[in-house]
């Protein structure tokens, strides 16, 4: 059994992560691992789930760690895993969308129906998609928190689409939270981010503090729905 060296002991929670195998995913993961909760971290390559459990040292060997091949990013592949997840743990107690990328293709007007097809139209449809598949389902326990970088906020030059993109999906955790009251769907807004990809500066956060930051808003069950800022905003980034 893996050992517990959170501050908080969540054994029986039942979290997912679709995006969980990236560099800010990675630091989520770990935080709710070491916390002792259940953790689903979908991936549609077994090499990034290889990477995940590698990275992760020992915690990547806990019997609480479930990386399945599953594309949760259409309506039909995220509806199939909010399904799949709920008749396996009995639930959803908590979920963390650390989806997204970067992309710095040029001006907008230099763009190409492929640039649009992939920096915005497919991350914010795998966004919405696992949203409306899993907020429906969740048990009321934890909370949802969808991840964006400061470029929602911060316009790019050159990255447009991204901040297009992150501004749509910050939106949509505020629509989520006005039409579902009974819910508790938070967004952070990351500045820079130190991962196991990216050395960065000391000054930025570290993938180990957005997880514990998710794991606090989580557990605080008094915090309402909220969008919470996460690191220096003196640059827009996307979310790794």
């Amino acid at each position: 059994m893996t050992e517990n060296t959170s501050t908080h002991d969540l054994s029986g929670r039942r979290v997912l992560v679709p995006g969980g195998t990236g560099g800010v995913g990675e630091g989520i993961v770990r935080a709710w691992l070491e916390a002792g909760a259940d953790v689903v971290v979908p991936t549609r390559s077994d090499d990034r789930g290889a990477a995940l459990r590698s990275a992760l040292g020992s915690l990547g060997t806990s019997p609480l760690l479930h990386v399945p091949t599953h594309d949760s990013t259409t309506f039909a592949g995220a509806e199939a895993l909010g399904r799949e997840m709920t008749e396996r743990l009995g639930g959803i107690d908590d979920v963390a969308v650390p989806v997204g990328g970067w992309w710095q293709g040029g001006p907008l007007t230099g763009i190409t129906e492929g640039d649009w097809g992939s920096a915005f139209t497919g991350l914010a449809t795998a966004h919405v998609a696992i949203a409306r598949a899993i907020v429906p389902r969740l048990s009321g326990a934890g909370a949802y928190t969808v991840i964006v970088g400061q470029s929602a906020e911060f316009p790019v030059p050159g990255s447009g689409l991204v901040s297009m993109e992150q501004a749509a999906v910050l939106m949509m955790q505020r629509v989520l939270a006005a039409e579902s009251p009974d819910k508790r769907i938070h967004a952070l807004v990351l500045g820079p981010v130190r991962t196991r990809f990216v050395d960065g500066e000391p000054a930025w956060v570290s993938a180990a503090e957005v997880g514990a930051t998710v794991l606090e808003l989580s557990v605080a069950t008094t915090v309402t729905s909220r969008s919470v800022a996460v690191g220096s905003a003196s640059a827009g980034t996307g979310c790794p």
